[in-house]
């Protein structure tokens, strides 16, 4: 059975990817968003709770029944060991729901929303092109520190554990640039890849 066309959406944090996704998901395009799953899996009842309790204690739980991401983020930052047995946990059950979301695509094409798809290193197999939503290092500074009220150590803290800009930029075979660019300026490129992308899935 032939594959659907694929595209491998990434960028650094405060890139603007969640902008680019939604652009592409009003095109009709399937968005299998691995931020979104891992928010699923430790939401209230998400099956990853039962471990994460079980790993961490109750502390990491809140009142809901979700995961207290302050406090998981706050341990993480400090403590690598917590953060493989986080990983360990939350991993598998995002990989698996994210291969059931893309067999379940029904879009023209289906777009994987990965922050971390050049740092997990095995994403050319799954996707036919690579895009990389681009801006400079201070940009997504400001960004994320006016976004989400993080320091600026806390943010560059982030930035130190994901790929460089030029790493990201080395493996793109296709770049939107949101650097200072306005919504519309985005809307834009995003519009032109989409008709590109419809006549690349078209001649597979």
């Amino acid at each position: 059975m032939k594959r659907m066309f694929s595209i491998g959406l990434t960028g650094g944090i405060g890139s603007g990817k969640s902008l680019v996704a939604d652009r592409f998901a009003s095109h009709g395009v399937s968005i299998i968003d691995s931020d979104v799953i891992a928010h699923a899996v430790t939401a209230p009842g998400g099956p990853a709770m039962p471990a994460i309790e079980a790993a961490f204690g109750p502390e990491f739980v809140t009142a809901d029944g979700a995961l207290d991401r302050a406090r998981m983020r706050a341990l993480v930052f400090s403590n690598l060991d917590a953060k493989h047995v986080l990983e360990s946990i939350t991993h598998p059950l995002i990989r698996a729901a994210s291969e059931a979301a893309a067999q379940a695509a029904s879009g023209p094409y289906r777009m994987f929303v990965v922050p971390l798809l050049v740092e997990s290193g095995n994403w050319k197999q799954r996707a036919d092109r690579v895009l990389v939503v681009d801006c400079t290092r201070e940009t997504q500074i400001d960004r994320v520190m006016r976004r989400s009220g993080f320091t600026r150590a806390q943010v560059e803290s982030i930035m130190q554990r994901q790929a460089s800009r030029e790493a990201r930029l080395a493996v793109a075979d296709d770049v939107i640039d949101n650097d200072k660019a306005t919504a519309d300026a985005v809307y834009e490129q995003v519009d032109a890849l989409h008709r590109r992308y419809l006549a690349l899935s078209g001649e597979r």
